[in-house]
């Protein structure tokens, strides 16, 4: 099922989540819905308090090519366990904040762990999109944007678009 992502700035979207205890068939429920919701969108990343669920569960697939075999990940308590020195620099965007880009620096690989959809242990190194999604998707389970590592002049203008465009949405 579809769910409707929340839109920056929204309260819920700067809260921390709270850690998955086991998993549940609602939540395996959730982490399909969040994939049908990303694919649809789309995006190549979604974190649960997108969807207004304080969790920590994040879904991503960073295959784009069209032909290429989709590779869906759903991740539920992911944390980053270890980053390179190397960095790289993306231009990320974000379901919550349509239409809006911008430049973010972050270390080009990370090693994650996280529980899979049947409560097994899972690692992996990710490096290129994979390691800036997981990044980017990780950072939404602790409150934290990807406008938040922009400067506060940047940020500020970009929150201004999004404040207008929910005003418009509203109206319609």
């Amino acid at each position: 099922m579809k769910r409707s992502i929340i839109l920056h700035p929204d309260p819920r979207l700067k809260k921390t989540a709270e850690p998955v205890a086991d998993i549940s068939d609602e939540l395996r429920r959730l982490g399909d819905d969040m994939l049908e919701t990303m694919y649809d969108a789309p995006g190549i990343g979604l974190a649960a308090p997108q969807v207004g669920i304080l969790q920590r569960v994040v879904v991503m697939d960073c295959i784009k090519e069209p032909g290429d075999t989709p590779r869906p990940v759903i991740m539920f308590n992911p944390e980053v366990i270890a980053t390179s020195d190397e960095t790289s620099v993306y231009e990320e965007g974000c379901l919550s904040i349509p239409e809006q880009f911008a430049e973010v620096t972050r270390p080009a690989e990370v090693e994650v762990r996280w529980m899979d959809r049947d409560g097994a242990a899972q690692s992996e190194v990710f490096t290129g999109l994979w390691a800036t999604c997981a990044q980017h998707e990780i950072d939404h389970l602790d409150g934290k944007l990807f406008i938040d590592y922009l400067r506060p002049l940047r940020r500020q203008m970009i929150t201004r678009k999004m404040v207008k465009l929910k005003r418009e949405l509203a109206r319609t």
